[in-house]
C-alpha cells in the first residue's frame, strides 16, 4: 500500500508531521530539516520532487527499478544512495532495496517496493525518534541513524541462516540416509545473495568515508566508519558460513561414496561366494553328466553298478572337496600379499633410528681430536 510521510525536524523539538508535500517544502525553505518517507511511491509521487528539491529522474528511475545492485551516485543537487535491508522470514531471506536522496536540509527514503509492509516505515519513524538529538546535527547525521538501523537488521537474518546452517549439519550427522542437498544448496544461494549486497555497500561506505558525497560532514565519518565495521563483520561471517557449507557437502558425499563402497563390498563379496560354488560344481556337473548317459555303466560293466555308482559318488565327492580346499588356499594366498597398509612404516622407522645411532656412534669419536685439539 502506497504511503506517504512528511516530518520536519528541528533544534530543541520533538520530530513533527506535515499534512502536505507543499507544506514540509515550506518549512524547508524557512531552514528547518525536512524528513519525506514514502512506501511503494509511483513515479508520479517521486517526479513530483524532481522540481522543488532537484531530484535527477535517472536517479527516480534507479530508484523505482528492483533489479539494482547497492551503490552511490553524485547529481548536482543531491546523492543518490541505494541500499539493500535484509530479513528472514521462515525458511526464506528476503532482500529489499531502500533508496536515499540526499541534500541539502532534506532526506528522502523510498521503501517497500511492491511490497504491503507499512510496518519498516513505522520502525524507522520509531529509530529516529529514539534517536532524535543525533538526526538534529543533519541530514547527514539522518542517514547515519536509518542506516544503522538497516545494518543492524542484517544481523538477525545472519544470526537466523547460521542457525538453520548448524540445523541442518546436524540433520547430516544424525541421519545421513534422509538428508537433502538441496537445503544445502538454497542455503548457499541466499549467502551468495547476502554476499553481492555486502560487498556492494561496503563501498558506499567507503566512498561516504572519503567525503565524495559533498553533503556529508567531515564530524560525521566517525558514525559511518562504525556502520562499515560492522559490514565487514558480516562479510566475515558469510564468508565463514560459505566455507562451512563447502565442508557439508563435502561430508555428505564421503558419507554417499562410503555407502556405495559397502554397497559394492558386499556385491563383490556374494559374487565371489557364487563364483566359488560355480567352480566347485563344474567338474561334478561334467561328470553327473557323463554318469546320467550310462557311460559310467559300460566302463565299469552292467554287472558291477552295486560297486561303481558309490565309487563314483565317492570320486565325485573327493573332487569337491579338493576344489573346496584348493579354492580357499587360492584365496587366503591372494589376501596374504595384499598387505594391510601399502608401506611398512615399522621398517622404516627402524632403519632411521639405527642410522641415527650409528651417526650418533660416531659422533664422540669425530668430536674427540678437536676436543684434544683445544686442550694442546
Amino acid at each position: 500500500m502506497a504511503r506517504s510521510r512528511y516530518f520536519v525536524i528541528a533544534p530543541g523539538k520533538p520530530l513533527d508531521t506535515a499534512d502536505s508535500l507543499s507544506e514540509v517544502l515550506r518549512l524547508r525553505q524557512e531552514g528547518g530539516l525536512i524528513w519525506l518517507d514514502f512506501a511503494d511511491p509511483s513515479a508520479e509521487v517521486l517526479s513530483a520532487l524532481v522540481e522543488p528539491l532537484g531530484l535527477h529522474p535517472l536517479a527516480i528511475e534507479d530508484c523505482l527499478d528492483e533489479d539494482q545492485v547497492p551503490k552511490m551516485d553524485e547529481f548536482p543537487g543531491h546523492t543518490f544512495i541505494l541500499f539493500n535491508r535484509h530479513r528472514y522470514a521462515p525458511d526464506v531471506a528476503l532482500v529489499e532495496e531502500v533508496n536515499f536522496f540526499l541534500g541539502q536540509g532534506f532526506l528522502v527514503t523510498v521503501h517497500s517496493h511492491g511490497h504491503d509492509d507499512t510496518s519498516f516505515g513505522e520502525r524507522l519513524e520509531a529509530t529516529v525518534r529514539r534517536d532524535l538529538e543525533q538526526a538534529r546535527k543533519g541530514p547527514d547525521y539522518l542517514l547515519e541513524v536509518i542506516l544503522d538501523d538497516i545494518v543492524d537488521e542484517k544481523f538477525g537474518a545472519i544470526e537466523a541462516l547460521q542457525e538453520q546452517l548448524d540445523a541442518t549439519e546436524e540433520e547430516l550427522l544424525g541421519s545421513p540416509a534422509d538428508f537433502r542437498p538441496a537445503k544445502l544448496i538454497h542455503l548457499r544461494r541466499t549467502l551468495l545473495r547476502l554476499r553481492k549486497s555486502l560487498v556492494y555497500e561496503r563501498e558506499i561506505l567507503v566512498k561516504m568515508c572519503r567525503r565524495d558525497s559533498p553533503f556529508i560532514s567531515a564530524d560525521a565519518i566517525y558514525d559511518f566508519r562504525d556502520i562499515y565495521d560492522h559490514l565487514a563483520k558480516f562479510f566475515e561471517v558469510v564468508e565463514i558460513c560459505r566455507e562451512l557449507i563447502a565442508s557439508i557437502m563435502e561430508i555428505h558425499l564421503s558419507m554417499v561414496n562410503n555407502r556405495m563402497t559397502m554397497a559394492a563390498n558386499k556385491t563383490n563379496y556374494v559374487v565371489r561366494r557364487l563364483t566359488m560354488i560355480t567352480t566347485v560344481f563344474m567338474p561334478l556337473t561334467l561328470l553327473a553328466g557323463i554318469g546320467g548317459m550310462s557311460e559310467w555303466s559300460m566302463m565299469t560293466g552292467p554287472h558291477n553298478w552295486p560297486i561303481a555308482y558309490p565309487a563314483f559318488m565317492v570320486l565325485m565327492l573327493a573332487i569337491g572337496v579338493v576344489s573346496y580346499s584348493l579354492l580357499k588356499w587360492s584365496d587366503s594366498r591372494d589376501r596374504a600379499d595384499v598387505p594391510l597398509y601399502p608401506l611398512d612404516y615399522g621398517a622404516e622407522e627402524q632403519s632411521s633410528s639405527g642410522g641415527a645411532g650409528e651417526k650418533a656412534g660416531q659422533a664422540p669419536e669425530s668430536a674427540a681430536p678437536s676436543a684434544q685439539a683445544r686442550g694442546t
